[in-house]
């Protein structure tokens, strides 16, 4: 089994930064186990259906965004330490959810909700006006 424990949430006003991180465990998942999978971050606001904000690949070489946090955020990850972050900058109000990560069943990035097989229980970004 695996567990993603998210961290980094809060509240910031607008044109803030955070940087969120997801740590990843496991009896059996090893920093090789790691390594071998894209990880993702969602987020779902109040009222709406979880939506995809990034991704990232197995070695960290490739990265995908949703429109919306394009040129803002940036996901990295230590596989070193098991472990993805996510950086966002010039926070909006309409960025305010619930940020969840996820652990892809690929090694490349991916937009696809379905396409990942653990989550985290999520951390709260609230960015205030």
């Amino acid at each position: 089994q695996v567990q993603l424990v998210e961290s980094g949430g809060g509240l910031v006003q607008a044109g803030g930064s955070l940087r969120l991180s997801c740590a990843a465990s496991g009896r059996t998942f090893s920093t090789r186990t790691f390594s071998m999978y894209a990880m993702g971050w969602f987020r779902q606001a109040p009222g709406k259906e979880r939506e995809f904000v990034a991704a990232i690949n197995w070695s960290g070489g490739s990265t995908d965004y949703a429109d919306s946090v394009k040129g803002r955020f940036i996901i990295f990850r230590d596989n070193a330490k098991n472990t993805v972050y996510l950086q966002m900058n010039s926070l909006k109000p309409e960025d305010t959810g619930v940020y969840y990560c996820a652990k892809s069943t690929l090694s490349i990035a991916s937009k696809v909700l379905r396409g990942y097989d653990y989550w985290g229980q999520g951390t709260q970004v609230t960015v205030s006006s």
